[in-house]
């Protein structure tokens, strides 16, 4: 992302419907992630999978749902996000932890700039975002900051939708973290969003605050990514509000690393379709459940080899990008390999190799033996193709190596006499 290099935004003109993040209004559909939505699991049955109604809840973040949008086929990641697992202390159980996240160093410094750029009734990020769009820079005393603090996720959620509804039309309103809920896959999750800012023309913009820098007025690529992809997350929960949501979110970010702020608008078009879609395809709790064997629970202070057992009762679809989004991958990664899995290869590797689903079958169709099953895979030409340049290439090399050494040998000898 370039920010410097983004259109400016232009604010949409009339009043402004019930409407997704394009501004146009979009009729419901079944499985639609908004609400309202059928109930789901209950939640007798999700502290249950979790091993009790004493294990605490972990609830979903924009994050999580983006990644189970980028994976929508994993059904263990969506039952144990779902059900509020704790998939670290799972993994950590497991002996396969997963060595990422924010340090701590990471943590105190982008709280410190979150600070500093929200200080002052958050007028710099009304600054930056003014100077983004557009639009004149509203004085404090124009600005409405409503309060949405209240008791437990679904009354901030609450206390969000009616701050909002008390910003007045003509006024500039900005909410800090403000709280927001969406349905996916019959399970409500609660969602926080650095800030919203209403316009004067009652639309929405989300604001996202990241302590990654943006050096010579260009972000990171795939940490901007990131964020425009937790944005559209966001703007999905938003759609059940009567203000519009923009189809761009303001990113802002310090500049040169320094405690400078710097912004750029993420276009979000593209990025709530894609989301949207994952999102539906997603299997409903209920039913990945109900498939699970009497007594199944994720508790991670039960025996290894019955949380072992647990975790497996449930399909997963390990890819390679698992390792940077979910606590579990490792696991699944090491389960993939021991099966001989071509999943842990990359989902590009997995779709050029048609129904060959394992090693032994790659293998067994690139050596050229009529017999075997895998040589009548269509995968299989192509494989004994490059088996036989491989084993040219390596012939070739071979036979290069000896010559080469040979003709060195005399002028090495010459070296050592004189």
């Amino acid at each position: 992302m370039t920010p410097s290099s983004l259109p400016k935004q232009t604010p949409p003109s009339g009043t402004p419907e019930p409407s997704g993040a394009s501004g146009t209004p979009e009729p419901s559909a079944p499985g639609a992630p908004q609400a309202p939505a059928p109930a789901g699991a209950s939640p007798r049955r999700l502290a249950a999978l979790r091993g009790g109604p004493d294990v605490p809840h972990k609830h979903l973040d924009a994050r999580a749902l983006a990644a189970l949008a980028a994976n929508p086929g994993c059904r263990r990641r969506a039952l144990l996000d779902g059900a509020g697992v704790d998939k670290g202390a799972v993994a950590q159980a497991l002996g396969s932890p997963a060595p990422f996240g924010q340090s701590q160093f990471a943590l105190v410094r982008g709280n410190a700039f979150e600070a500093r750029v929200k200080a002052d009734g958050g007028q710099v990020l009304l600054a930056l975002l003014c100077e983004q769009v557009g639009e004149a820079r509203p004085e404090p005393e124009q600005v409405v900051v409503p309060d949405v603090t209240a008791d437990g996720p679904a009354g901030r959620a609450e206390r969000t939708r009616l701050a909002l509804a008390e910003v007045p039309e003509g006024s500039w309103g900005l909410l800090d973290h403000p709280w927001l809920s969406l349905r996916v896959a019959g399970s409500t999750a609660y969602l926080e969003p650095d800030a919203l800012a209403v316009h004067p023309d009652g639309s929405l913009s989300i604001i996202e605050i990241k302590s990654f820098p943006i050096l010579d007025g260009a972000a990171d690529t795939v940490k901007a990514g990131a964020a425009a992809r937790q944005s559209a997350v966001y703007a999905l929960a938003l759609e059940t509000q009567p203000r519009a949501v923009r189809e761009s979110a303001l990113l802002v970010c310090p500049k040169d690393f320094s405690n400078l702020p710097a912004a750029g608008l993420l276009p979000l078009r593209k990025q709530i379709a894609a989301t949207r879609r994952q999102l539906r395809r997603l299997t409903r709790l209920e039913e990945i459940a109900a498939e699970l064997p009497e007594g199944v629970h994720f508790a991670p202070t039960q025996e290894p080899e019955e949380l072992a057992a647990a975790v497996e009762s449930v399909p997963a679809a390990y890819a390679p990008e698992c390792l940077s989004t979910c606590e579990l991958a490792f696991h699944c990664r090491q389960r993939a390999r021991g099966a001989g899995s071509v999943v842990a290869l990359g989902r590009s590797v997995r779709g050029e190799l048609g129904g060959l689903a394992t090693v032994p079958d790659v293998l067994a169709a690139a050596s050229g033996d009529p017999g075997s099953a895998a040589a009548q895979d269509p995968a299989a030409a192509l494989l004994r193709r490059a088996a036989a340049l491989r084993a040219q290439a390596l012939q070739d090399a071979a036979a290069r190596g000896p010559a080469r050494g040979s003709s060195q040998a005399p002028a090495a000898r010459d070296a050592e006499v004189g």
